[in-house]
């Protein structure tokens, strides 16, 4: 079995369906695809493992073309795999890396791929300017579209590609995967974390990580001085902290990995220090925009868990090792009070991809939802 075939199974180990179609692709490609599901169920590495294996035929050497294909990033030069630099994918960017690059030959073998991560990040001129690309690609060229948000992408988009469907992760299988990895963390948190993915393993593994439970502590911290109408000292800047701590140190990790590509494809003299920090920037982002949407995600959880305990279920509590803090929370709690603070935390959560400002909406979803749980 080749990596690629291999990478790709486990990938899939939760998503056999998915699996057995893109086995099938592999044999006889459609021109495009898209894998749909949430975040965290295997659609990049699978992705992955699929490019490797269009780009290994009619390759020279076709396990050393899977090989340099599953790298990340890829040296291969027939792959091209785009991530949004931030909340949004850039027009010039699709153009020129995809619709225009879609036209040129191999480089080696037969084929050529074009990855798009977070297809729903494309704007709706991205999108109209990828039709034809979608519609009529010369034989050669194949694209992947990579979607957690279907509904974002405009029908003629997803009308021209082959879906490929992932189902979220069981929290039990979540939970199964996190005790073959996760060491010595207690029974009890790796519940919990399995519990507040929402079927991502990426994001559980993360938050038995001690930036993890920083962010699940803060979150706590921040939904309880809501419950109890005690926002005197703004407990969303810690949040916001937080996440700008991890964008520095994305956008740090992401300069250096893009100066070193560079010095090693140019040269010390030739290489060009603005690629390196704008690949930062980007980098730095993306990465702050994810954890803030995690932190908002975490107290959205512990408001549902609230009105969960207040009706008498704590079973189902997603904060499966807060127990005690839950309860004293949710007593003399009217249940519909943390539904309203949820569904209050979950337009927030909309609204930031929008480019709002971040302080004043998180100080404004604190304080509507504080006002509910009085």
């Amino acid at each position: 079995m080749s990596e690629a075939a291999a990478t790709l199974q486990e990938a899939t180990e939760h998503q056999p369906a998915a699996r057995i179609a893109l086995e099938a692709a592999a044999a006889t490609p459609h021109h495009a695809y898209l894998l749909v599901g949430p975040s965290g169920t295997g659609k990049r590495a699978a992705a992955r493992a699929f490019a490797a294996e269009l780009l290994a035929a009619g390759s020279p050497d076709p396990e050393d073309a899977r090989r340099r294909a599953l790298a990340c990033p890829s040296p291969h030069p027939d792959l091209v795999w785009l991530t949004p630099p931030g909340t949004q994918h850039l027009v010039d960017e699709v153009r020129e890396r995809v619709i225009a690059a879609a036209a040129y030959r191999p480089f080696e073998g037969e084929r050529r791929a074009f990855v798009i991560e977070a297809a729903e990040a494309l704007g709706d001129e991205s999108q109209n300017a990828l039709l034809k690309t979608l519609e009529e690609p010369p034989a050669f060229a194949h694209l992947v579209l990579l979607s957690s948000e279907p509904s974002a992408l405009l029908d003629t988009v997803v009308s021209r590609c082959q879906p490929v469907r992932f189902g979220a992760l069981s929290p039990e299988a979540v939970e199964g995967m996190l005790a073959s990895s996760a060491g010595e963390v207690p029974e009890n948190e790796r519940r919990a974390a399995a519990r507040l993915c929402g079927g991502d393993a990426a994001r559980a593994a993360l938050l038995i990580t001690d930036i993890g439970r920083q962010l699940r502590e803060r979150t706590e911290r921040s939904a309880r001085a809501a419950r109890a109408s005690e926002l005197g000292e703004s407990p969303w800047l810690g949040l916001l902290a937080l996440a700008e701590g991890a964008g520095e140190e994305a956008a740090s990790e992401a300069s250096e990995r893009v100066a070193e590509r560079e010095r090693t494809l140019r040269g010390e003299r030739a290489a060009r220090p603005r690629e390196a920090n704008e690949a930062g920037k980007r980098a730095g982002r993306r990465r702050r925009t994810e954890v803030l949407d995690l932190a908002l995600a975490l107290v959205g959880a512990w408001f549902r868990d609230l009105a969960a305990v207040a009706e008498g279920a704590p079973e189902t509590a997603l904060n499966a090792d807060r127990s005690a803090e839950l309860a004293a929370d949710a007593e003399g709690l009217d249940p519909r009070a943390p539904r309203a603070a949820a569904e209050v935390v979950l337009d927030a959560r909309r609204r930031l991809r929008v480019h709002v400002s971040e302080e004043l909406a998180l100080e404004e979803t604190f304080y509507r939802s504080a006002s509910l749980l009085a």
